[in-house]
């Protein structure tokens, strides 16, 4: 993958995160969530290989256990996961066009 082809996707992938915070669909979420995943280990390799930040991404503060959340609830779930994993997305950016770093699927014309 090219370095602008994967900084076009990652933008796409923010502009999802944004859209997911100002209204949260839980299955929306989970298939955005695949889609990053499967983007950011594409450039940068397996997930132990990601920003720290990353492993806390799905994991609410306040974790509901035992029933099935509010829609409420839900809705705040969504909004955490969408922003933890947006910045996430937003930092690799900033690697691929501040600070140039090489990425795992770069390829080269």
């Amino acid at each position: 993958m090219r370095r602008p082809e994967l900084v076009e996707r990652t933008r796409q992938l923010i502009g999802e995160g944004e859209r997911l915070q100002g209204s949260p669909s839980l299955g929306a979420l989970k298939v955005w969530l695949q889609l990053s995943d499967d983007l950011l280990a594409a450039a940068w390799g397996s997930m132990d290989r990601y920003h720290l930040a990353w492993l806390q991404v799905g994991r609410p503060r306040d974790a509901v256990r035992g029933r099935a959340m509010s829609d409420d609830e839900e809705a705040a779930y969504v909004r955490e996961v969408a922003a933890a994993k947006t910045a996430v997305l937003k930092m690799s950016v900033e690697a691929l066009t501040r600070h140039g770093m090489p990425f795992v699927g770069e390829t080269r014309d």
